[in-house]
């Protein structure tokens, strides 16, 4: 029997082959993988699920990653004589469009999979808050380089889902709860990059630390309480930033 003639006919299977195709880190071959899973048995396990995230998270940092790149040469570029860099610029934002076009494609692809099959079969509690994360996190991408045309749009659909998210964490989710916490990060950078309200941003993220903090309990698993001070941790270094912006009067306020 030739290798591709072996058909997958189990989740297990399936899992396998995401899993394998994480360690050579080929993201696109995960969600193929997952996506199998979803079409053959409907709702993802925790590692199905996070394999799904770790590999959409992999492909757009990428291309957020170059779009910031070239865009940074656009501008100088353009800041150059005209009748030295037209060309230059135009080529530039040609490539810029293209990566935009693959962005836009990832970002989208992954909303229409929450909204079409995992958000309406999510269970109460983690399941329901990681996917509308995601969904922020996804529409708070795609603001990030949409056309001035499509920015609120983008904007009041991650803020409508960071809302929902956070209002079911809170009530469903132990203030410590990773989920719940690396929420309260995203959703205050949300404020912060998005509104330019690092007062906001503040307001949520200190909410969010002082109450993990208060609610510390030495009886959360090992690797769960791990997890959780990681992103205490990320969530203290950016509050520390955002204060120092506020003092300096460099945020601009969006209330």
């Amino acid at each position: 029997m030739s290798p591709a003639s072996v058909r997958i006919t189990s989740r297990s299977q399936y899992l396998l082959i995401a899993k394998v195709a994480e360690e050579a880190e080929r993201w696109e071959d995960i969600v193929i993988q997952i996506k199998g899973i979803i079409q053959t048995f409907g709702s993802l396990t925790v590692d199905e699920r996070n394999l799904l995230s770790v590999a959409y998270k992999n492909i757009t940092n990428k291309l957020r990653n170059s779009w910031r790149i070239v865009d940074s040469l656009e501008q100088l570029e353009t800041s150059r004589p005209a009748d030295r860099s037209k060309r230059q610029v135009l080529l530039i934002h040609r490539e810029r469009r293209r990566i935009e076009r693959e962005l836009s494609d990832v970002c989208l692809d992954i909303v229409r999979l929450l909204d079409d099959k995992l958000v309406s079969t999510a269970t109460p509690g983690e399941e329901t808050v990681f996917y509308l994360k995601m969904r922020g996190d996804y529409y708070r991408y795609l603001f990030e380089f949409a056309e001035p045309k499509d920015r609120n749009r983008y904007a009041d659909l991650s803020l409508t889902a960071y809302k929902f998210a956070y209002k079911h964490a809170m009530a469903m989710l132990d203030a410590m709860h990773p989920t719940r916490l690396g929420l309260a990060l995203n959703f205050a950078v949300y404020y912060h990059d998005v509104q330019k309200s690092p007062e906001r941003a503040c307001h949520l993220g200190k909410h969010a630390f002082d109450e993990a903090v208060s609610n510390l309990d030495e009886n959360f698993p090992e690797d769960t309480m791990r997890d959780s001070m990681m992103i205490l941790r990320l969530l203290r270094d950016d509050l520390i930033i955002w204060s120092e912006e506020i003092q300096k009067g460099d945020g601009v306020s969006a209330s």
